[in-house]
């Protein structure tokens, strides 16, 4: 077997440990009425983890730590689908930013645009047809998802102070 398949332990901790952050720091949670949902500043970390650990951390510990978040919380309707939109978050913001040590400013920037776009749409198509709860409720709930999706960016200076730090 080749070894750069293997799961690698310090990755498998990297999951647990920003996956369980992930839950914390999602769990501090403003609700919001029309659709059950809430704002929380979970997606800084999904953010810092897929810049730091890469887009199979980002996927794992994202949309499993926000997943959880959401049982804890008691909004289980939203778990499957926030484990796949968070997940597919990280994983599209580690793809997009690499495994280079210093990310350039532009890379970063558009794997923050995208991971927004991917909350935001995620999102919105969720609770507008799958979820049932119609166009209008999505709409509305936009209202907290993009205040969110651009909080995220508060990940990018943390991520690049913990990347700098770490021998991963």
């Amino acid at each position: 077997m080749n070894n750069s398949n293997k799961m690698d332990s310090r990755k498998l901790a990297a999951m647990a440990i920003m996956g369980a952050l992930t839950t914390v720091v999602t769990m501090f949670a403003l609700p919001f009425a029309p659709t059950g949902g809430f704002f929380n500043l979970g997606d800084a970390i999904v953010m810092t983890t897929a810049i730091v650990f890469g887009p199979i951390v980002g996927a794992v510990a994202g949309g499993v730590g926000s997943a959880l978040a959401d049982l804890l919380l008691g909004y289980s309707a939203f778990a499957p689908f926030t484990l796949i939109i968070k997940g597919l978050e990280g994983f599209l913001i580690g793809t997009i930013v690499g495994t280079q040590e210093k990310p350039s400013l532009v890379k970063l920037g558009i794997a923050w645009v995208v991971g927004g776009v991917t909350i935001v749409g995620g999102y919105w198509f969720a609770e507008a047809f799958i979820m049932g709860l119609g166009v209008p409720a999505a709409n509305a709930e936009i209202i907290i998802n993009i205040p969110q999706a651009v909080g995220s960016i508060i990940g990018i200076p943390i991520a690049l102070g913990v990347k700098s730090r770490l021998k991963i």
